[in-house]
């Protein structure tokens, strides 16, 4: 009989307000009753507890890295001269061919007329030699003069060829000379700062160039990474069973965001710093909004997919000096401190090593300070009191 029910009993006995002392008892019985029905509500320590699963995740790793068009072209002058003209602004996308700057050609036109001179002087020089050679031939063929007339004629022909082929290859570089006074765009991409002006005088020799052409339809980050990540990368880029390393590589751009575009690591450098004890890398990404310029900043972000991996909040660890312990429930909902290994992260959670925890096992995940090892929990899961494992 429940003590509400004795209560409404005591109330209708007839001698229930006759007699002060009979009331008094009949209320510690009912309080020792109510005691008793507690403690056999009291199961034990309502905390949240979680039933672990095998899920998919990814642990990711994060890198430095700088961006670089594919082609990025420094341009400057084949030729020493005046700046004439500069035919394009700041940040202007250009063609492969397109004219960029033009150097004052007088100088060059001038020297070009003189190499035309100079071949119309050679080419005549040659004409004579021919003539000469070609009117001794009769006399020598009659032994009117002797042969070393003949060598003498042929010899000086020959001076007269080489002198004509010198003065077209002078003619020649002059012609090419006059052409660098115009100077093109080699590749297609964007123009960058133009530190001259119209009116400089610059030389081929200058440390700075005229500017800097950046192709960046495709664009490369190159990133480090330190020599046992590097291990470790290798050794399971092509796992195809387990914790394999994603082909693809993602990019987070400096004001957070993921860039739309994933890209693939495509080469290193082959070699270890040895004062940085690095490696770099090289990954390339499409740019078809040409959102990503050469000079851009950013972090590579590589992912090592789990496909069956389990997964526990940050929050339901535990650090005791360098170790990691969480507290997981037995058959009889009793706690047993467990340590783990951790093997990455994925957003909040932990993953944890095959070797530590299993699917189905149970751990709670909050209210840690209040547990040691076999104390009684009243598992809760979303508000709701578990009554199985």
């Amino acid at each position: 009989m429940k003590h509400y029910q004795l209560k409404e009993l005591m109330y209708k006995l007839p001698f229930f307000s006759k007699s002060p002392f009979l009331v008094l008892g009949l209320f510690l019985v009912l309080a020792t009753i109510g005691c008793k029905e507690k403690e056999e509500v009291d199961t034990g320590l309502a905390l949240p507890v979680k039933k672990l699963t095998g899920q998919s995740a990814a642990n990711t790793f994060q890198y430095l890295g700088s961006v670089e068009g594919i082609e990025d072209v420094e341009i400057r002058p084949q030729v020493d001269g005046i700046l004439e003209e500069i035919y394009v602004d700041e940040g202007d996308f250009v063609e492969k061919g397109q004219p960029l700057f033009k150097i004052n050609s007088q100088p060059y036109i001038e020297d070009l007329k003189n190499a035309r001179a100079n071949v119309a002087l050679e080419s005549a020089r040659l004409k004579k030699s021919k003539t000469e050679l070609d009117r001794l031939q009769p006399l020598i063929d009659n032994e009117v003069i002797s042969d070393v007339k003949k060598k003498t004629a042929e010899a000086d022909y020959e001076i007269a060829e080489a002198s004509l082929a010198k003065a077209q290859a002078i003619e020649a570089n002059m012609q090419i000379k006059l052409g660098f006074t115009t100077i093109k765009a080699p590749v297609s991409g964007f123009i960058g700062r133009i530190p001259k002006s119209v009116g400089n005088v610059i030389k081929n020799t200058n440390s700075e160039p005229l500017t800097i052409l950046s192709n960046v339809s495709k664009v490369y980050v190159y990133f480090s990474m330190s020599e046992s990540d590097y291990l470790y990368y290798e050794r399971l880029k092509n796992d195809s069973t387990s914790k394999k390393f994603s082909s693809d590589v993602k990019l987070i751009l400096a004001d957070g965001y993921v860039y739309d575009h994933p890209g693939r690591i495509d080469a290193n450098s082959g070699q270890l710093n040895r004062n940085t004890g690095s490696i770099t890398l090289r990954a390339v990404f499409n740019n078809p909004d040409t959102l990503l310029r050469s000079g851009n900043t950013g972090k590579i972000l590589m992912e090592q997919i789990y496909p069956n991996a389990i997964l526990i909040p940050q929050s339901a660890a535990i650090s005791i000096q360098d170790k990691k312990f969480v507290f997981v429930l037995d058959e009889n909902d009793m706690t047993v401190r467990k340590e783990i290994g951790i093997e990455g992260r994925s957003g909040k959670d932990y993953i944890i090593s095959n070797k530590s925890l299993s699917e189905n096992d149970r751990i709670v995940v909050s209210g840690l300070n209040k547990l040691t090892d076999g104390v009684k929990i009243n598992p809760i899961q979303s508000g709701r009191l578990l009554t199985g494992n």
